[in-house]
């Protein structure tokens, strides 16, 4: 077989080709996103639209909020931007389970006691509760089964206010199948008809950490996305994985060979807009990642993320694109080129507010090509237009 790339000229938007994913969205293209938080889950209502071949590899870092809580009873990766992202992709037609969707983005009464909590879980177990009594068989048992799976691993001092009952579903499945989040994904993704792939990029007990410029070292998300403790007031040098959550324990670990697999079968890769280290960076910590990527011959975008990110303290819009290419270069062998990583920088300078601009020089001394288009409408001013960046980013493949 002869392997040949063919370039094109495109016009971004691109009606023709827009027109044609919409029509059809199950022949969508397989664009990928490495990213982790709720930055995504709006685009990806509009994205489904377009295509039902997204693929998404999150991270599965967070140590904050109700997954935090599922981590520390159970030693496992984080689940929480799992289960948002598979609700986001979920399918909102009448081929849809509305009722499915309901129970899994419930969340139990923060101000109800354990007891009326335990009762409530109980009830829904049995599948007596008005939150599941719609839902037909087989899938009702199956909730029901992954349900009672994590109350039985429930430790007595777990706080049920607030959980979400999509996290302990997820938790109960992870449980059962001998630790392996993969076929819950897979039994979470039929039950609501996610339109697209979503994957943790690893499925291991890890967490974030980072080195400061200042010489100290934060270790767990939480502490370094700025959102439930005060900002850092130090610039990000270097992130890790650590296999403890209090004190630094490197781990190196390798993705999975289904994972680099979805990589080199992307038609577009896309750095999106989101927690620049927590959410991005994070994703190409692990062996293997940056060699896939280089080994795809497809498009690459970065979307820089607009107004202020507290993770990026002391940063421009030129360091991110450096340090970007910088942490996927990390994983390669000197011979990768810049183009092999990242060919494009897709932004907004007139309607978008950046932390500065971005040089030009710069720019083509990488050899990254800049498009400057429409991205931010009048109604989504300050943030970005989903149907505008979709459009972009079809325009792409």
């Amino acid at each position: 077989m002869t392997n040949v790339r063919v370039t094109r000229s495109l016009s971004i938007p691109d009606p023709l080709r827009i027109s044609r994913y919409r029509k059809i969205p199950e022949l969508g293209p397989r664009i990928l996103f490495f990213s982790g938080g709720s930055a995504l889950n709006s685009l990806c209502k509009t994205l489904k639209n377009y295509s039902h071949n997204s693929i998404h590899l999150l991270t599965p870092f967070d140590s904050g909020g109700s997954s935090a809580e599922l981590r520390k009873a159970f030693d496992m990766p984080s689940i929480g931007d799992l289960r948002s992202r598979l609700m986001a992709l979920a399918d909102e037609t009448v081929l849809g389970h509305p009722e499915i969707v309901a129970l899994f983005e419930h969340r139990l009464d923060k101000a109800a006691s354990q007891q009326l909590l335990l009762m409530q879980l109980n009830d829904l177990i049995r599948g007596k509760s008005p939150l599941i009594s719609d839902i037909a068989n087989p899938m009702r048992k199956l909730i029901c089964n992954q349900l009672g799976f994590f109350l039985a691993a429930m430790p007595e001092n777990f706080d049920l206010r607030g959980a979400s009952i999509g996290n302990l579903i997820l938790a109960g499945g992870y449980l059962n199948n001998h630790r392996h989040l993969d076929p819950i994904i897979f039994l979470f993704s039929k039950l609501v008809n996610v339109q697209g792939i979503v994957r943790t990029i690893v499925n291991d007990d890890l967490h974030l950490g980072a080195d400061l410029e200042d010489g100290s070292e934060v270790i767990g998300q939480h502490l370094i996305t700025g959102k439930e403790v005060a900002p850092l007031d130090s610039a990000i040098e270097h992130i890790f994985l650590s296999q403890d959550p209090e004190m630094k324990s490197i781990k190196s670990i390798s993705i999975r060979k289904k994972n680099r697999k979805l990589i080199e079968s992307a038609e577009l890769i896309c750095y999106p807009p989101g927690s620049f280290y927590s959410s991005l960076l994070a994703n190409l910590i692990p062996e293997g990642v940056g060699k896939a990527i280089a080994e795809n011959d497809c498009p690459k975008v970065y979307i820089p993320n607009l107004g202020s990110d507290p993770e990026q303290f002391n940063m421009d819009l030129t360091s991110s694109v450096e340090r970007l290419l910088a942490q996927l270069h990390a994983d390669c062998d000197d011979s990768t080129t810049n183009q092999q990583l990242l060919n494009f920088v897709l932004l907004d300078s007139r309607n978008g507010i950046y932390p500065s601009k971005l040089s030009s020089e710069v720019l083509a001394s990488l050899n990254i090509e800049l498009i400057d288009t429409r991205l931010v409408s009048k109604q989504s001013a300050p943030y970005y237009d989903n149907e505008l960046l979709v459009s972009a980013l079809m325009s792409l493949t």
